[in-house]
């Protein structure tokens, strides 16, 4: 793994999918807890998520993405179209 703004070890996939849950997050004025009760993670677990220090496996961005009825490529997709 490379090293994206200075944090080593961060993926840029995870950080890429981490900034577009945040962004999703805020857009809609929800906080961290709010979403990581739905998700069933920890808000340090969310954190971690939205800063690209959390891998996602594909089975737990498919799960998040149903339990906030996004569609999966809002997460993993550059398209700004959501």
């Amino acid at each position: 793994m490379g090293s994206v703004l200075g944090f080593p070890g961060i993926d840029p996939l995870d950080a890429a999918i981490g900034a577009r849950l945040k962004r999703w997050r805020e857009e809609r004025g929800l906080d961290v807890e709010a979403v990581a009760a739905v998700l069933k993670i920890t808000p340090e677990e969310e954190r971690r998520a939205e800063a690209g220090r959390a891998h996602l496996t594909s089975l737990q961005i498919a799960a998040a993405t149903n339990r906030l009825s996004l569609p999966v490529w809002a997460l993993v997709s550059d398209s700004p179209a959501y």
